[in-house]
């Protein structure tokens, strides 16, 4: 028979995280807090939940010409990075928002996707998403400040 979790490992369970698209960018390509988040994923410490929409942003973002070197010089390619991060976030059908939320309509797939993956957290660097400060109750925050909820077990 399977044990219940205890209080940690169920607070480890319930971090859910929807990380916005140039938060994952940065994650992949950069060093810094966006790719401590990626690498909180890699480690289990955090799920990272995605969309189909936010995957074919992310691939159509990736894609763009002005990070091809970077790509290249890491001996990689936009396509093995998206199918990583497909790999990595677990991915979720949100349903659609009844009205639109943010000044960027883009933005309001994040916010459905924290809806359907039931994230404790959406980390973003876009102010247009910052500004709102929450979403049904699910803070809207920085990637450093995410790693300090992280840190202190979601808190």
């Amino acid at each position: 028979m399977p044990r219940a979790p205890s209080a940690g490992e169920d607070r480890l369970l319930e971090m859910r995280i929807v990380a916005d698209t140039n938060t994952v960018l940065s994650g992949v390509l950069w060093q810094g807090p966006p790719r401590q988040i990626v690498d909180a994923a890699r480690a289990g410490t955090i799920t990272l939940h995605t969309s189909l929409f936010l995957l074919a942003e992310f691939a159509e973002v990736i894609g763009r010409g002005k990070f091809a070197r970077r790509i290249q010089r890491a001996e990689l390619s936009a396509a093995a990075l998206v199918a990583d991060y497909r790999r990595l976030a677990n991915l979720v059908e949100p349903a659609p928002l009844p009205a639109s939320v943010s000044r960027d309509s883009d933005d309001d797939h994040v916010l459905a996707c924290a809806l359907a993956a039931q994230a404790r957290l959406i980390v973003s660097g876009d102010h247009d998403l910052l500004v709102l400060k929450e979403f049904d109750g699910i803070p809207i925050v920085k990637p450093t400040e995410a790693l300090q909820r992280i840190a202190s077990g979601g808190s």
